[in-house]
């Protein structure tokens, strides 16, 4: 499971093409594909993610909306998820879905930790309590492994 990830091509919210390996290299990165029409996302999963963001200031979390056929995402939409209107972390759109495709996700909101060395540490599905929880010590075990 633990290979190298070349590249994660994206768009940021103005449309410039982003390659979030080489943007983030050497970072921890918690990323978490999502769809502003999933309720678990935007409910439970973002909300999650800024709590990680909170609770791990080593690591860098960041959002990636996956777009289907009539459910794309713009700067408005997704900016509109956020009820303060700001945007707590690095978000970028997944055109197509072809990021989602790329890391076999079986729904949203799906998790990619990504180790510093630019390695798939885990992927989790899901925004329940055992998704919660598998991430949770996911996170714990690779940022205890990073500051030893």
């Amino acid at each position: 499971m633990n290979s190298t990830i070349q590249s994660i091509p994206v768009i940021d919210l103005d449309g410039f093409p982003v390659d979030l390996i080489t943007s983030y290299k050497n970072k921890i990165l918690l990323i978490i594909i999502y769809n502003n029409d999933c309720l678990g996302c935007t409910g439970r999963a973002i909300p999650l993610a800024y709590e990680f963001q909170q609770q791990y200031p080593t690591i860098q979390v960041i959002g990636i909306h996956a777009d289907f056929v009539n459910r794309e995402g713009t700067k408005d939409t997704i900016k509109r998820v956020f009820t303060s209107g700001e945007i707590p972390f690095p978000i970028f759109i997944d055109r197509h879905h072809k990021v989602f495709d790329q890391f076999n996700a079986e729904g949203t909101p799906q998790w990619l930790l990504i180790s510093e060395e630019g390695e798939l540490f885990r992927s989790i599905f899901g925004s329940q309590d055992n998704a919660q929880n598998r991430l949770f010590y996911a996170l714990e075990s690779l940022v205890e492994n990073t500051n030893n």
